[in-house]
């Protein structure tokens, strides 16, 4: 590790909320910064301490770059508002994140978009293809959930569970992508690497050319690589997550509000 690295403490695995809401804040305004946002749809959410299991989710009708830590709303798994807030929330946004929240312990933190190269990929039978370094970190770490509507229904969050299993990143057919993590951070890393890699999908086959598709051996070489090093330097994603918030702070620091 860098002298000028060393300097910058990592994320803690078990923040507190107040921390947890400066970190998810900041998670809005860099989706917003690397275009994966549409219009005020889509969420991140994020579990908070405690037994209640609430977590955080965004105001509905802002922006993700108004997005702030004070702003964010506290509600149950059930969609409940907790405490007071002059906004109200997406009912269809709580409704994938709570089914979600109730049924993987380990997803404190979730994350769906609507970015276009993540809805072309979710709109190919093929899914994500293995042609990418990116793409090597979800072999076999990536589930599929056939699109029953707009709307999860009660009935549908079952399967929509279950169709994420252990993975860590779950392809919505005809609608988007998500990703979970123990931490904003790894959660975060996730979703860039699969929009990346959905995003390089994407340009490739626009090229009209065949494809060099990673052998499955190789693949399972490059996720173990990947996981490896991730873990050797710290928590997942801390390390990029960090530098990715001294970037905001340097551009605007009013997320931390």
């Amino acid at each position: 590790m860098s002298r000028a690295t060393a300097k910058f403490k990592t994320i803690q695995l078990v923040p507190s909320e107040a921390e947890l809401r400066v970190q998810l804040a900041a998670a809005y305004r860099l989706v917003e910064h690397f275009g994966w946002n549409e219009s005020i749809y889509g969420h991140l959410t994020v579990r908070v301490p405690g037994p209640e299991r609430h977590f955080l989710i965004n105001p509905y009708g802002l922006r993700y770059g108004e997005v702030t830590a004070s702003n964010l709303v506290k509600i149950t798994l059930e969609g409940a508002i907790v405490g007071e807030s002059e906004w109200s929330v997406n009912a269809a946004g709580y409704a994938i994140h709570g089914a979600i929240h109730a049924g993987a312990p380990d997803a404190h933190c979730v994350m769906h978009t609507h970015s276009p190269a993540g809805m072309a990929v979710a709109a190919l039978e093929c899914g994500l293809l293995p042609i990418s370094l990116d793409a090597t970190l979800f072999h076999g770490m990536v589930g599929y959930h056939a699109y029953e509507g707009a709307i999860v229904s009660e009935d549908e969050k079952a399967r929509l569970v279950r169709d994420l299993g252990r993975n860590r990143a779950l392809i919505l057919r005809n609608h988007g992508l998500v990703t979970v993590g123990r931490t904003i951070p790894e959660a975060l890393l996730y979703l860039h690497r699969l929009e990346t890699a959905c995003k390089t999908q994407v340009d490739a086959l626009a090229m009209n050319s065949s494809l060099v598709h990673v052998p499955a051996d190789v693949c399972e070489k490059s996720l173990r690589e990947i996981d490896d090093f991730s873990t050797h330097v710290g928590d997942i994603g801390a390390l990029e997550f960090t530098a990715f918030m001294r970037m905001l702070d340097q551009t605007d620091a009013g997320y931390r509000e």
